[in-house]
């Protein structure tokens, strides 16, 4: 009963963060994909990446945008293969990169984000990919909603899926094995319900994967995705990002939950914040710190000793996204656009 609501909440919060005019997948039709559209820059924005002097964002509607610090204004938009929304990007080089979305969308570059190729789209399956990263320039993974899991060796020209059993609850786990013998359509059906959302995954400095999502998941795998280890955790929220440290590792999520590890993951701190608002994205700071953007337009910083300080609130947006570019400026995402912080 009590995943059950958690899994709720889960889902409202992230359908009110995009707003109500984006909350489901989008079907609009791919000849609106390609218009160059003045006002987009200030619609929803959801992530943006950055390697070496490449920086790109992505957002509702398949919007895609480039970073050019020499140009007037600094951001420009792209033309995009695709009408789903866009909800992760990540590079490999400054050339190579993916960006993942509703519809189980994956595009990719070769150019640095100047334009885009579909090399997957599933609409019939209704669920969004939530973050995508690769290990070189052929393997990679993308992961979403109810444990969706894809894999790549070709550098995305082809995407074959993967189903993680070991990150089920252990009663799932029975329950599937006692329908499988019962009724294998309804098995099939459930299967396809019962895994947590997969929200965020990060590549670690030793080599290993950790991957966040709901209902206080936070797993570990040491060979690049193909089994994963379910930790024990002290919070049954979902969680929406990772980020490490020199010292360790941050997960945070809804309602201001914010805990910090050492690098053995063995004990979590949490990190007392003056609000409860949900907190979406972080950098590292210069002194070991965080910084974090969140929902109501909070942006708060985190000291290396784990106690944080709001910066500054913007009214009427929520934050999910932020970025240093190549000459230490920080940028910020969210659903009002793309704004510089000062």
């Amino acid at each position: 009963m009590l995943s059950s609501m958690l899994r709720f909440i889960s889902i409202f919060l992230f359908a009110v963060t995009l707003s109500p005019s984006i909350a489901i997948a989008s079907s609009d039709s791919l000849s609106l994909s390609n218009q160059i559209q003045p006002l987009a820059i200030k619609s929803i924005i959801l992530d943006i990446a950055v390697k070496d002097e490449t920086m790109v964002a992505v957002g509702e509607r398949g919007h895609i945008f480039i970073f050019d610090e020499k140009s007037t204004p600094k951001w420009r938009q792209v033309p995009s293969p695709t009408s789903s929304h866009l909800t992760k990007v990540f590079f490999t080089t400054p050339s190579l990169g993916w960006a993942v979305g509703h519809d189980a969308t994956i595009i990719h570059t070769q150019d640095a984000g100047l334009t885009w190729q579909v090399q997957m789209s599933s609409p019939e399956i209704e669920k969004p990919l939530m973050d995508v990263l690769f290990f070189d320039t052929d393997n990679g993974v993308a992961i979403g909603a109810y444990g969706l899991f894809y894999r790549t060796d070709n550098g995305g020209k082809n995407w074959t899926p993967e189903y993680h059993e070991e990150l089920l609850f252990e009663e799932d786990i029975a329950y599937l094995a006692e329908l499988k013998a019962e009724d294998e359509a309804l098995y099939l059906s459930e299967r396809s319900t019962l895994l947590p959302h997969f929200n965020r995954i990060i590549a670690t400095n030793d080599g290993c994967l950790i991957m966040v999502g709901e209902l206080g998941l936070v797993s570990v795998s040491d060979d690049s995705g193909v089994n994963w280890q379910k930790l024990d955790f002290v919070y049954e929220g979902s969680l929406f990002n990772v980020i490490e440290s020199d010292n360790g590792f941050y997960v945070m999520g809804l309602r201001g939950n914010i805990f910090q590890t050492g690098l053995d993951l063995n004990r979590w701190d949490q990190v007392m914040l003056p609000t409860k608002s949900t907190i979406n994205g972080a950098i590292l700071a210069k002194d070991g710190g965080l910084r974090v953007v969140g929902n109501a337009g909070v942006i708060l910083d985190i000291t290396a000793n784990g106690k944080g300080e709001l910066v500054t609130q913007r009214q009427g947006e929520n934050l999910v996204s932020i970025a240093r570019d190549p000459q230490g400026h920080i940028w910020v995402a969210g659903t009002k656009g793309l704004f510089e912080l000062k």
